[in-house]
């Protein structure tokens, strides 16, 4: 359990989210923060996570805790630690203690939660343990695999409203993670030249980001085998010629998330076809970033990636025709098959637990074309947005190979050309951008994506 010195600004910050709830809403609600999930026996559990709405609203990651929220104020529900829980964990705080903390109104045993919960609504936390207790004491299903209804639904919409954009105090929180994840993954550079495996440049990655007292804010995916999207094996050498794609992001103590990908050669070179798509995803990034204002649409930046891989992909002599034409019919999905990015913060998804209820603007719904149903975010940019930026080419061969798909592109892919880069599985090019009043910061810029500059990371 994380307890410092609180600072009067986060106790004023939490207050202001509150408030701002109390807005939006005329009903209680309560938000519960997780429990730990035990491996194979109660005393070996995972590490614990709490709720990311819990978080926003609490700012500590309390484990086993509710609040309830009416009204501006908040009622913090939690027990006091066991007096055997010193020999095992140390002094523990106190409820009180933990309450003056987060500036809480009252605080109250979780047994007593039971006769709060009238009228009360609530978000599905993820733990089996806990969506039962919320399910029971509640009265009604509450399944985190399923949209929430009626109250729950005018709470979740809120509540994004809220988390849609960052406050000054998350904002803090969110340069921090992004700070780390970017001296890792120089480290992970630095390591590429004497490492054997996936698992050492791995190591070294996540080395600076526990060092740094934080965790990860996903599975990091450090893998030759670039085309396989959310790969977690860590075991394939590093051979000359191979391509080290890593996306991996650090998360604060207080669980705000970074997210980057860079993609560099485990030699220190790039062949020259490797080279040349890395450009032309590099393109596309920068175009990308360079488009981003208040108002403009996120699904047309997706589109404006996807038209600039294309033009390069036509240059390159892998794809034949009009580029325009050819994202119309989303041949470029056979290289770039998911959405240019997602919202970022409390969570690397943020607030994708809630399904598209965040990441796409009201009355609209996913698309079913091949180029576009990947798309995680589709709503006009606002000021105080975090969002990635994350072009990328693959070759997958469950694409690539799929006889409806191959038969669909025949006349525009050159099959013999494309042969010719089989040196590249898969690259991605990612940062975090946040969306201001005049444009963009990229809160990951310290990290240089050129491939020279790429080049001269790995060989230093």
């Amino acid at each position: 359990m994380l307890i410092q010195q609180t600072s009067t600004s986060l106790i004023d910050t939490l207050r202001l989210r509150r408030q701002q709830l109390a807005n939006l809403i005329n009903f209680p609600a309560i938000l519960w923060s997780g429990s730990n999930t035990p491996r194979n026996f109660p005393a070996n559990p995972f590490p614990f996570r709490a709720n990311s709405h819990f978080l926003y609203f609490a700012g500590l990651p309390l484990s086993n805790a509710a609040i309830r929220l009416e009204a501006g104020k908040l009622e913090l529900f939690i027990d006091d630690p066991s007096p055997s829980s010193a020999l095992w964990h140390g002094e523990m705080p106190t409820r009180e203690e933990i309450a003056q903390k987060i500036g809480a109104d009252v605080a109250r045993p979780m047994a007593e939660l039971e006769s709060w919960v009238e009228n009360a609504a609530t978000l599905a936390v993820q733990d089996a343990a806990t969506w039962t207790q919320q399910t029971q004491l509640l009265n009604r299903w509450v399944l985190p695999q399923s949209p929430p209804e009626g109250i729950d639904l005018e709470l979740a919409k809120a509540i994004v409203s809220l988390r849609l954009t960052h406050d000054h105090a998350a904002l803090t929180e969110l340069r921090k993670a992004a700070a780390v994840t970017v001296e890792a993954h120089k480290a992970g550079m630095a390591a590429t030249p004497k490492a054997k495996l996936e698992a050492e440049v791995r190591a070294a990655m996540e080395g600076v980001i526990i060092a740094h007292n934080m965790t990860t804010s996903y599975n990091s995916i450090v893998t030759v085998h670039g085309e396989v999207l959310h790969n977690e094996q860590y075991h394939h050498p590093l051979q000359a010629g191979d391509l080290l794609l890593a996306d991996v992001g650090a998360e604060t103590q207080t669980g705000w998330a970074g997210d980057v990908t860079r993609t560099w050669p485990v030699s220190g070179k790039f062949s020259s076809t490797q080279r040349d798509i890395y450009n032309v995803v590099l393109a596309a990034h920068d175009a990308c970033i360079a488009r981003i204002h208040p108002g403009v649409e996120y699904g047309d930046i997706h589109l404006l990636a996807a038209t600039v891989i294309t033009e390069g992909l036509v240059e390159l002599g892998i794809l034949q025709g009009n580029p325009e034409d050819l994202v119309k019919m989303d041949a470029h999905a056979l290289f770039f098959p998911h959405g240019i990015g997602h919202l970022l913060g409390l969570d690397v998804h943020d607030l994708e637990d809630l399904g598209d209820l965040a990441g796409y603007e009201e009355g609209r719904e996913r698309s079913d074309r091949f180029g576009l149903g990947y798309l995680r975010l589709n709503r006009p940019l606002r000021p105080g947005m975090l969002v990635t930026i994350e072009p990328g080419f693959y070759q997958v061969p469950a694409i690539l190979n799929d006889a409806n798909l191959r038969s669909k592109y025949h006349n525009v892919v050159n099959w013999q050309r494309l042969s010719q880069f089989a040196d590249v599985r898969g690259i991605r090019i990612e940062d975090d951008v946040l969306v201001t009043t005049e444009g963009s910061e990229v809160l990951t810029a310290a990290l240089p994506n050129s491939a020279s500059a790429v080049e001269d990371l790995v060989s230093c």
